[in-house]
């Protein structure tokens, strides 16, 4: 039998040593060199610099200087900076409830003081010289500086070396550095940033004259590359106290890695699972696999709604109405989404364009392909989800050619060409239907040159679009009863999600009621999903309904159901479409929100130019 445990010795309750103080809070904001560079630029930047330097020795471990032209600190004010809980940011608790500044807690100064060696050097506006503070000896002395400030933190985690022990290598702790830096600048566009490491230049970033979404483009295309501008589109969007702005990445720019997502609450960066499910949830429709969309989206609300004072860190927040920004940021994202880029007149890649100039453009050019979709007969599919490709015969007729000739016009005259290409001054973003490859591809010829659009994933979803479309204004999806109830052993959160969304799912054409008290059945299901598993798709429902808001699972769930309807009501491979046929499809194509992907995110066209078809013959050479 072991030895009984003797009783623990009670220790008094004491307040803890200043030492040990300055000790937690440190360990709370000071991760790595990355946390003390963001603490320090954040406050340059609320001193009002249009000017910030980094330099850094060891990847930081060695030497974090952080030099900046604002408002500098007067000499009285240095010592009480470094005291904790000392700041000119907030001073009482309604600022406290609206912060406008990237700083407020006190705490980074003193915090970063405590296991560093650190100065501080600054001059005031008026001030006759600058003053050198060395945090250590708290020895103050004059010393030459111009307006601004200038922090140096030398031998990080020296007074800690257990702690010291957990960095990485300087490569990699300079590469946390420079990211920190680079989510300032795409924040500050008005504002230049460089960073040095071992006297060597690695990132510069000059601060942009020009004025609104100007800015923030070209701040974007220095920070992330002009490819990034290339293959995103713009979006400003406002509802009630929100508005949303920023670029959102196409979905064939969608990444292996989520490291290129950006969201920023009033100028601070911040990691919110509202804003990342939001943009998620917007890119459902039109996203591959497990693909990451690439993103840059700056949401500004009033300070008062939402709470930054949630983490030591402040990278996490906390909105007093979660839904109404999630709702800002998924709309703004699906309506910038939402214009096909053939139909808008745009290459597939398309250029940069701030917000103003793309909400001025895209209008005109949408009305414009609408237009020329007039002049054609209205391609409706046939039935409810359009299975039957014989009714695209002679929805393209062209003016110029007689009805009679439309039957026969799957190799249409020399005139009848003629006509049609004058006729949309052969601007047609898709093009002419030249051919149809292995009953799979659609060949066209457009002003670039060739595109090459995959029939069946077109198809499916023009479909699918109308088909939300005519749900939306119905009461729900019809079901089917099932003859003989399907059950299953349910856990305690699937019954009382069941009895609590009985409305919910009765809208989805689901029939869930307590069969026991630890058993479910399924009465009925859609009717279009009657051939599947009752019991999966139940489950699935009411995963999705006990972990979001009712009005996301309905969506979500609606709109999987419609896709796979969609994707059986569309044309199949190896179906043989005559050319008034394929150009139908096109010019459908050109008017439908998001036909530049399928239902499941795959591409539905892609566009080779005469240089591409150049290359590939060695023209020119």
């Amino acid at each position: 039998m072991p030895p009984l445990t003797p009783p623990a010795v009670r220790r008094p309750i004491r307040d803890l040593p200043d030492e040990l103080v300055s000790q937690i809070a440190a360990g709370e904001v000071v991760e790595r060199p990355a946390s003390v560079v963001r603490e320090l630029v954040d406050n340059a930047l609320d001193a009002g610099a249009a000017q910030v330097t980094v330099r850094l020795l060891a990847g930081g471990v060695r030497l974090i200087s952080v030099e900046d032209d604002g408002d500098g600190i007067a000499r009285e004010e240095l010592p009480l900076a470094l005291r904790r809980h000392a700041t000119s940011k907030i001073a009482s608790l309604a600022d406290l409830e609206s912060v406008a500044t990237m700083g407020f807690r006190g705490e980074a100064l003193a915090a970063i003081a405590s296991v560093s060696e650190m100065s501080l050097l600054s001059r005031s506006e008026g001030q006759a010289s600058a003053f050198l503070l060395d945090a250590r000896s708290g020895e103050l002395r004059p010393a030459a500086r111009g307006t601004g400030t200038t922090v140096e933190v030398k031998e990080l985690f020296f007074s800690t070396p257990a702690r010291r022990k957990f960095l990485k290598t300087d490569a990699t702790e300079l590469a946390h550095c420079v990211e920190s830096v680079r989510r300032h600048a795409l924040a500050r566009p008005d504002v230049g940033f460089a960073i040095w490491h071992e006297g060597r230049l690695v990132e510069q970033w000059r601060a942009q004259p020009l004025a609104g979404g100007d800015a923030l483009a070209r701040r974007l295309a220095d920070v992330l590359g002009e490819e990034f501008i290339a293959q995103s589109v713009p979006l400003r969007h406002s509802a009630g106290p929100v508005t949303v702005t920023g670029r959102v990445g196409i979905p064939d720019a969608a990444r292996a890695r989520a490291d290129w997502q950006f969201c920023y609450v009033n100028g601070r960066y911040v990691r919110d699972r509202v804003l990342t499910h939001a943009a998620r949830s917007a890119y459902e429709d039109v996203l591959h696999g497990q693909r990451q969309p690439v993103y840059a989206l700056y949401v500004d609300i009033d300070p008062a709604r939402v709470d930054v004072n949630v983490h030591p860190t402040k990278i996490e927040v906390r909105f007093r109405d979660s839904r109404e920004v999630h709702q800002a940021v998924r709309h703004a994202v699906e309506n910038a989404l939402a214009a096909p880029r053939a139909g808008a007149g745009v290459p597939l890649l398309p250029t940069a364009a701030p917000p103003q100039e793309y909400e001025q453009k895209t209008a005109p050019a949408q009305e414009k392909w609408a237009q020329a979709a007039i002049n054609l007969r209205a391609y409706e599919p046939p039935s409810a989800i359009g299975n039957r490709v014989e009714d695209l015969a002679a929805l393209w007729q062209p003016r110029g050619v007689p009805d009679g000739d439309a039957g026969s016009s799957a190799h249409l005259g020399r005139e009848g060409a003629e006509t049609a290409r004058e006729d949309s001054d052969g601007a047609w973003p898709l093009g002419r239907a030249l051919a149809q490859l292995h009953g799979i591809y659609i060949l066209a010829e457009n002003t670039q040159g060739l595109v090459i659009v995959d029939m069946h994933a077109a198809h499916e979803r023009i479909v699918y679009e109308r088909l939300k479309t005519q749900v939306d204004t119905a009461q729900g999806l019809a079901s089917q009863p099932l003859l003989i109830p399907a059950t299953f052993a349910a856990t305690p959160t699937e019954v009382a999600t069941a009895e609590a969304g009985a409305e919910v799912l009765h809208t989805l054409g689901l029939e869930v009621v307590p069969f026991s008290p630890k058993t479910l059945a399924v009465r009925a299901v859609p009717a279009t999903l009657a051939q599947g598993d009752p019991v999966a798709l139940a489950r699935s429902v009411l995963a999705e309904l006990a972990a979001h808001d009712a009005s996301t699972v309905v969506r979500r769930a609606r709109n999987e159901i419609l896709g796979t309807m969609a994707c059986h009501g569309a044309v199949r491979a190896n179906r043989r479409l005559t050319i008034d046929e394929m150009n139908a499809l096109l010019r459908q194509m050109e008017v439908t929100e998001r036909s530049d992907q399928c239902n499941h995110g795959r591409p539905t066209w892609r566009q080779l130019s005469i240089g591409d078809l150049d290359t590939l013959f060695l023209r020119g050479r």
